[in-house]
């Protein structure tokens, strides 16, 4: 037995939808909804990144220790650290060893608004928090799902893992809501207008705010 027929399957109908150029897929997943461990999340916000052919990919330079769960293949689940402090999370995409991922930038808490408000709650308390900003930018909506970082290169639809509901066509923004544009706090040759692979629900109070990446001098 290989180690890759040892590792879990993803659920197959997430896989299959991940599975191509994650630009294309990016925006395919505004609408779906993300359940983990006892909260749900409906996207609104996500980001693109294509692995070896992007400087804004963790993996632009290969495989490391932190970034092999990017290799995997599609329906895995690549989190990690930033800050020291924050917890972000991923969906892979493309096919085993392309590392294209699509980082979950943003939602709207569907389902578990309690436990998803104690889980942010911090030194405020879990009212004090707008029920818009529960899951609005990447480390809130990892935190709201109780997403660790043990859970990088676990699969979609494990077992008190994150699972996720691809849209119904009611579900699904509608084209002309939909917007795109540069993607936030990526600096150098991967930031800026040159790559617009961010991709937004228009109007929705949820979407995090824009912020362009500070150069920061040496």
């Amino acid at each position: 037995m290989t180690d890759r027929d040892a590792r879990p399957a993803p659920d197959p109908a997430a896989a299959a939808l991940l599975a191509g150029d994650p630009v294309l897929v990016a925006p395919r997943l505004l609408g779906a909804v993300l359940h983990g461990r006892g909260v749900s999340v409906r996207l609104t916000e996500v980001e693109a990144y294509r692995g070896a052919e992007d400087p804004g990919s963790h993996a632009f330079r290969g495989p490391t220790p932190r970034t092999a769960p990017m290799f995997l293949g599609p329906g895995h689940v690549y989190a990690y650290f930033t800050y020291g402090m924050h917890t972000c999370v991923n969906v892979v995409g493309g096919e085993e060893g392309a590392a294209a991922a699509i980082l979950l930038r943003a939602g709207e808490v569907v389902a578990g608004e309690e436990l998803a408000r104690e889980r942010r709650a911090g030194a405020r308390g879990p009212q004090a928090i707008p029920f818009r900003d529960l899951a609005r930018g990447p480390a809130r909506l990892a935190q709201a799902l109780g997403v660790l970082l043990g859970d990088s290169g676990s699969v979609l639809g494990a077992p008190d893992g994150l699972a996720l509901e691809l849209p119904t066509a009611l579900a699904s923004p509608q084209p002309a809501s939909i917007r795109q544009g540069p993607r936030v706090g990526v600096s150098g040759p991967g930031g800026g207008a040159a790559f617009p692979w961010r991709f937004w629900i228009a109007d929705d109070p949820t979407v995090s705010p824009y912020r362009a990446a500070v150069t920061r001098a040496r």
